[in-house]
This record gives structure tokens, C-alpha cells and sequence, in this order.
């Protein structure tokens, strides 16, 4: 029971923290925060004070206030219509334009998040404001300092405006999307690769057939196998569990999922399946594979007949290149150690073939005609093949996939002076 609510929990501050309304409403209540206070220091004799020594600061006539306060939630009323009215046409031109899986990364961007959350607080805050003056009445106190403090917060409003047309030129030109893929994706990797050499042991293939295959109950995409779920006595255990699908992989109802050593009871396997986290859709972000499944839907729609921009693939395909040489140097197999003399699990990451599969023959299919992008994703292949941290099984792998270049080649490209170039390419 205590584990279920834990997971439950810790699945629902993931959903919540991740959703682009986490930052508006937080925002939003810091706002509703200093209304109230500053409210409550109107009459205080320290502000009381400032007021006499810098009246030109503060207004004290109850209609000129109301009317800033209608004047300032009528403006960022129409701030905020605009600004996300602009958001949702660059959304529908990445959709169109780029690839559909690019739409979470661009709405969850914080920084519009914030300024979103700033134009609804600064709205809530001159709410509460003009609702007291009509609860006090023309013959109440003034309300200079929170009035003050209302123009001050539309002032920065205008200003995170000008910021928030910049940034979403930005970044929706796709060479600052190709980029900042890239550079998540590849940051990812070499955090994970320098883990693995400092903490992880690296393991040959264990005969496991004679172990124990567990199935799964659902279908979905496998996100991880949560080993903080795992009762103590099984962390401690001297036993061995081999994972065996893929971070992101598509698993179905009665798969097996993964082999343990030995034997345990019925209520420990229970406790295991509940540390599959088996989610309906996709992990979005640039972790794993992910950011090289988009940097291929770029190149493949950049290649598409309506589009047709072959300089945007050869800059994917480029990237491409980079974080294939990178991933590549994983091993199929990793072991870990969960407790000292304990528990140890096995991760199985996607093989070279799966992931050429994946990455590369999309691009390879739909460009095959162009012989400038098969020119270079020949060199992105023959690139990864000189990196000596490469096993020579992966590098089977890609020359694999080259041969299958020089196929696509020999029936697509007509000119046979392009299609000698490229063969000799291969072949040099």
C-alpha cells in the first residue's frame, strides 16, 4: 500500500511539474500573495512616511487609481491574447513545417511559461486591487503604494513582451531547434557514458535461459524499472534480474519483460512487475533515442515533396551523425549493483541494428533520389566507423547499412556520374 501510493505520487508531481501549467499557477499565487501584503502595508508608518517625503510617487485621488488599474487589465488582457495568439500560429508552422513531435518541447518552454504566469499574476493582482477600492469606497484611505507597485509590474509586462517577441522568432527557426536537440541529446549521452565508466560494471552476456520470464499485464511504452519500488529483502538479495526491453520500447500485453536468477516467491513477483513503469505514449524530451527520432523527422519532412529543403536535412543528418558516433559507444549490456553483495539488474539498451533501423533508413528512403544528402549520410556512416570506442559488432552494423546505401544508389540516381562519385565514396 505504501509503495502504490509512493509510485502514485511520484507519477503525478512528474505529470504535474511537467505541465505547462505549473509555473503560471505558482506565479499566479506568489501574485495573489502580494496583493494582500501590500494592502496590508498601505497604513503602515514606514510607508506612510515615504509617501510624505516622495508624494509625486504615489496617487492619492481614488479615480486616477482606478482608472491605472483599468487601464493596466485591459492592456495585458490584450498582451496576453496576442502573445499566445503568436504562440499557437509558430505551433501549427513547426506542426506543418518541421515535425508534430517538436510541439511539446516548444509549448513546454519555460520561459513563455514564466511570462504567461507574470501576465496572468500582474491581471490577478490589479483584480484584487480595483476590488478593494470599490469595497473601501471613494471616502477609504489611498491606495498609492499598491497602485505604485501595479504600474511598476505593468512596466516590467512590457518589457517581457518585447523579450517574448524575440525569443519566439528565435526559436522557431529551425537551426536553433536542430541546435538545442543536439545539445540536450548530447549532453544526455555524455552524462550517461561517463556514469557508466565511474559506477556501472560492464557485463558479457550471462546464460539465462533456464531463468525465470516474467510477463506483463499492459500494453504501452516502457518508460523504467523503478528499483526504489523493490522491497529491501529483494534489493539485498543475492539474485540476478535482466531487463529486457529498451527504454521507449512498444511492449505488448503477455511479453516477456524481464529474467530472473532465482527462484522467489509469488508476492515478491508482483512486487516486481509493479516496478515497470508502462506509460501509453512516447517519453518526450532528447533522452535515450528520442532526440535522434527527432532530428530524423526534421530531415525526413525537410525532404518531403512539399517541402523539399535539403540544406535543413544535411544539418540534421550532420547532428545525426555526431550523437550516432556518441551512442554507439554504449554497450547492449549494462549491469548494476543495487545494494553491496546484492541485487543486481541488467539494462538492455537498443541494439546498433535497431537503432540504424530507426534513425537512418527513414532518411535514407525518402532522400535516396537527392544524391547531395546521400552524399552526406554516406560520410555521417563512414564517420562513426573510425571511432576505435565503437565494439566491431555495432561497426558490422553500419557497413550493413552502407551496403544497403549503395543499393538504394545503383536503382535511384540516374546520373551516372553521381552515382560514381557515391559508390566510390562507399567503396573508398
Amino acid at each position: 500500500m505504501v509503495r502504490t501510493f509512493y509510485k502514485f505520487i511520484k507519477l503525478y508531481y512528474l505529470k504535474v511539474t511537467q505541465s505547462i501549467a505549473f509555473y503560471p499557477v505558482l506565479i499566479s499565487a506568489c501574485f495573489l500573495l502580494l496583493a494582500i501584503l501590500s494592502l496590508k502595508l498601505e497604513n503602515i508608518s514606514f510607508i506612510k512616511d515615504i509617501k510624505e517625503e516622495l508624494p509625486y510617487f504615489f496617487i492619492e485621488d481614488y479615480e486616477t487609481s482606478r482608472a491605472i488599474l483599468s487601464t493596466i487589465i485591459g492592456g495585458i488582457i490584450s498582451l496576453t491574447v496576442f502573445s499566445f495568439s503568436m504562440v499557437m500560429v509558430v505551433l501549427n508552422q513547426a506542426s506543418s513545417s518541421f515535425s508534430p513531435r517538436l510541439l511539446p518541447s516548444l509549448i513546454s518552454n519555460k520561459k513563455h511559461q514564466l511570462i504567461l504566469g507574470f501576465y496572468i499574476g500582474t491581471l490577478l493582482y490589479c483584480i484584487i486591487l480595483i476590488t478593494a477600492l470599490g469595497a473601501y469606497g471613494i471616502n477609504a484611505d489611498s491606495m498609492g503604494f499598491s497602485t505604485m507597485i501595479a504600474a511598476l509590474i505593468s512596466l516590467v509586462c512590457i518589457g517581457l513582451f518585447v523579450y517574448f517577441i524575440n525569443s519566439i522568432s528565435v526559436a522557431i527557426q529551425i537551426h536553433n531547434i536542430v541546435d538545442k536537440i543536439y545539445n540536450a541529446t548530447h549532453h544526455f549521452f555524455k552524462k550517461e557514458l561517463k556514469e557508466q565508466n565511474e559506477e556501472k560494471v560492464i557485463t558479457n552476456t550471462v546464460n539465462s535461459a533456464e531463468w525465470t520470464t516474467l510477463t506483463i499485464n499492459k500494453t504501452g511504452y516502457f518508460r523504467q524499472f523503478d528499483n526504489s519500488l523493490l522491497k529491501e529483502e529483494i534489493q539485498k538479495s543475492d539474485n540476478h534480474f535482466i531487463i529486457l526491453p529498451y527504454v521507449n520500447q512498444h511492449i505488448w500485453k503477455g511479453e516477456a519483460v524481464i529474467k530472473i536468477k532465482n527462484f522467489i516467491n509469488e508476492e515478491e513477483l508482483k512486487n516486481i512487475l509493479f516496478c515497470f513503469d508502462i506509460a501509453q505514449d512516447r517519453h518526450e524530451g532528447e533522452e535515450n533515442e528520442t532526440g535522434m527520432i527527432k532530428l530524423m523527422e526534421i530531415a525526413v519532412k525537410a525532404m518531403s515533396p512539399g517541402i523539399n529543403d535539403p540544406g535543413t536535412a544535411i544539418n540534421a543528418i550532420n547532428k545525426i551523425g555526431q550523437l550516432l558516433n556518441l551512442y554507439l559507444e554504449f554497450p547492449h549490456e549494462v549491469s548494476k549493483q543495487i545494494t553491496k553483495g546484492g541485487l543486481t539488474i541488467t539494462d538492455h539498451k537498443i541494439t546498433a541494428e535497431e537503432i540504424l533501423k530507426m534513425i537512418i533508413q527513414p532518411i535514407r528512403l525518402y532522400s535516396k533520389h537527392d544524391s547531395s544528402v546521400m552524399h552526406v549520410l554516406i560520410k555521417t556512416l563512414k564517420f562513426t566507423l573510425t571511432n576505435p570506442s565503437i565494439d566491431e559488432q555495432n561497426k558490422i552494423a553500419v557497413k550493413s547499412e552502407l551496403n544497403a546505401l549503395k543499393f538504394d544508389i545503383n536503382e535511384s540516381i540516374s546520373n551516372p556520374l553521381d552515382q560514381k562519385q557515391l559508390i566510390d565514396l562507399i567503396d573508398k
